[in-house]
């Protein structure tokens, strides 16, 4: 039998297993229980060991973004138990590797399209209706649309940006609040693979990312 409880508060964070998505998703259970979803279990593990410790909860989903099905089966699985998702931060992405755009490779091309846009086109219909007039989507802005060598990060991240942004006037009056941010530079595995041999001591780390954009949603 489903233990349903609608009174608890339900944080789904999308790519929680490190990066922001897991300084964010660690920062949240201190207020929400926090379904954290990602492809890679030993990160999620992580996770939830620091979530315990500091007393919270977290449900942890160790599922591809890009499987539809699986998507679909874990909102309904939410629905079931909690019934909504109070706040959803959408932080998986997929940073190919910098080229010239002329020598794109397809597969990178293919899974680009696939996590940065297909995937938000398909979990944004899947979640809305969880969120319902109350709930608030949070998107992270990373403008490199027409940089040099970012043809695929920066096209595919800008398209998905645009979505929201469509989503987000769509429901300023009827709800869910949709918002964007714009975290600053951090010391992720997807900078180093942009800017590689960068010093990292100036960047914000991601924990402290996590704690200034929290600040600013709940402003």
């Amino acid at each position: 039998m489903i233990d349903c409880n609608h009174s608890e508060k339900i944080a789904l964070v999308t790519g929680a297993s490190r990066g922001l998505g897991a300084a964010l998703a660690e920062e949240l259970a201190s207020d929400y229980h926090v379904v954290a979803v990602a492809r890679t279990t030993g990160g999620l593990e992580e996770l939830d060991d620091r979530i315990q410790a500091k007393g919270g909860a977290a449900t942890l989903a160790p599922m591809d973004i890009t499987n539809p099905d699986a998507m679909a089966q874990l909102c309904r699985s939410i629905f079931d138990r909690w019934g909504k998702v109070d706040l959803w931060a959408h932080t998986a992405i997929h940073g190919a590797p910098l080229t010239p755009t002329g020598h794109i490779d397809p597969k990178d091309w293919d899974r680009s399209v696939k996590i940065n846009l297909e995937a938000t086109g398909r979990l944004i219909p899947f979640i809305a209706p969880l969120l319902g007039e109350h709930g608030h989507a949070i998107f992270f802005d990373d403008p490199r649309d027409g940089e040099k060598f970012f043809g695929s990060y920066g096209s595919t991240k800008s398209a998905q940006i645009a979505l929201a942004r469509s989503w987000q006037a769509e429901t300023v009056k009827i709800g869910p609040k949709v918002s964007i941010l714009s975290p600053r530079p951090m010391p992720t595995g997807l900078r180093a693979r942009f800017y590689p041999g960068e010093d990292r001591e100036p960047l914000s780390s991601s924990r402290d990312e996590a704690i200034r954009l929290w600040a600013e949603i709940q402003t």
